[in-house]
């Protein structure tokens, strides 16, 4: 089971999710997408805590995303953070984000790639709205990952299929200019001989009779 939210609506779209517990956060991270830069997951520092993530539109990085949202993910985090009975009671609070592909890496993460905030306290207006807009979801995440690789090599062969096409069409088109030029050098006037300076140039029938004669 996934936990789905949505981030501050004056953000834009972005959406917040997490796994019901350990195994599903298991899985989360397995099926993730491999070049998702717009999935980031976050954590307490030290504490047994909920994995949060937050998917980015296509095109944005860790440096995009607005501080509104950053602060959903960590009071999300720090809500469903395991302390005892004083989970939520536990102040300043450290929270570790990366994007997703850094969840399989080691200590050579590239600098700035692994970040933390702090959270003083929690703020409940922030979790209540979130969690109005919770949705659970059941989902098959190995499918949901296959298929988006499906349709990314599928658009990846489409790309590849037009930069083929407008290869061969510059190539026809700069043969064809090729042949204009050759045709354009057999047509210049100093190299060509009319019907006319033909006629001129040479004797008639009647003139080669009486010079024989």
């Amino acid at each position: 089971m996934v936990f789905y939210f949505k981030g501050r609506p004056e953000a834009g779209e972005y959406t917040i999710f997490m796994g019901l517990d350990k195994y599903e956060n298991e899985d989360l991270i397995k099926f993730g997408f491999p070049e998702d830069i717009w999935s980031y997951g976050f954590h307490v520092d030290k504490m047994s805590s909920a994995h949060v993530y937050l998917r980015l539109p296509k095109g944005l990085t860790i440096d995009d995303i607005p501080e509104g949202v950053l602060e959903d993910c960590a009071q999300l985090v720090k809500a469903n953070s395991i302390q005892g009975k004083c989970r939520n009671k536990v102040n300043s609070v450290s929270i570790v984000y990366t994007p997703w592909q850094n969840l399989k890496k080691t200590a050579s993460m590239e600098v700035g790639q692994v970040r933390t905030m702090k959270v003083e306290k929690r703020m409940n207006e922030i979790v209540n709205r979130l969690n109005k807009t919770k949705v659970e979801r059941k989902l098959d995440l190995k499918a949901e990952r296959e298929a988006v690789d499906a349709s990314e090599i599928a658009e990846r062969k489409h790309q590849l299929r037009d930069t083929k096409s407008r290869d061969e069409l510059e190539k026809l088109e700069k043969e064809r200019q090729a042949e204009l030029r050759s045709y354009k050098n057999l047509m210049v006037s100093e190299k060509m001989t009319s019907n006319k300076d033909t006629a001129s140039a040479s004797k008639s029938v009647q003139e080669i009779e009486d010079d024989f004669m």
